[in-house]
């Protein structure tokens, strides 16, 4: 009797409007999945993008796609853990739940080692955020005008902001550059993590080149 092949529902998720239509982001997580059904020989049954921030926890197409999950009996399959969320809470609310999914980059993950890395991707968060801002308040304490990064405008003690800045943010850019990311890739990942540019907005390749230029890497 031939074995019953394995069905999968995909789930993507991307932080911004512009990810979603650009393909930034969503591309990667698209053939991390699709390479892991091909070592398996899974069957993709349907695939559901959210466009939504990692902080929040109401996803329509997540509900949508667990509910697929149940109709069909299969497993929820996403590219990296912390595109379901860097919650401890949210997470494990979810294994809770009675869809099972797998995150392809650690598929043999056991539901400890889930919440081990649920909050490691929690603290992650809650330390750049932390970092960063504690390194604009220090700048702003000292009179230094933020958010102009453009290295021909930036007074002297601008320029040094921007440096304290980049230092803030050289661990986790040490990370992506390791894991032989591009610097588009870079600029999209930042994004999705949440992690704040100078201004405010999204991270672009530009902006992420200069950044590294500043701590050599």
């Amino acid at each position: 009797m031939q074995a019953k092949t394995a069905r999968f529902i995909a789930y993507f998720r991307v932080s911004t409007v512009r990810q979603g239509r650009s393909g930034l982001g969503l591309e990667a997580q698209q053939e991390a999945v699709q390479r892991y059904l091909a070592s398996v020989g899974g069957t993709l049954m349907a695939e559901h993008v959210e466009v939504e921030s990692g902080k929040r926890n109401d996803r329509p197409e997540l509900a949508k796609a667990m509910a697929e999950c149940r109709k069909h009996k299969a497993k929820l399959c996403i590219a990296k853990l912390d595109r379901l969320g860097r919650n401890v809470a949210f997470i494990s609310a979810l294994m809770d739940g009675a869809v099972e999914f797998v995150a392809v980059d650690n598929p043999t993950a056991t539901r400890l080692t889930l919440h081990i890395l649920a909050a490691v991707a929690e603290h992650e968060r809650e330390m750049i955020a932390s970092r960063t801002k504690a390194a604009l308040q220090a700048a702003k304490a000292r009179g230094i005008v933020l958010g102009r990064n453009g290295a021909k405008v930036l007074a002297p003690a601008n320029r040094a902001a921007a440096m304290e800045r980049a230092c803030a943010l050289k661990p986790i850019l040490a990370e992506l550059v390791d894991a032989g990311m591009s610097i588009r890739q870079i600029a999209a990942e930042l994004t999705a993590r949440s992690v704040p540019t100078a201004g405010g907005g999204n991270w672009h390749p530009e902006t992420v080149s200069r950044v590294l230029q500043r701590v050599g890497l």
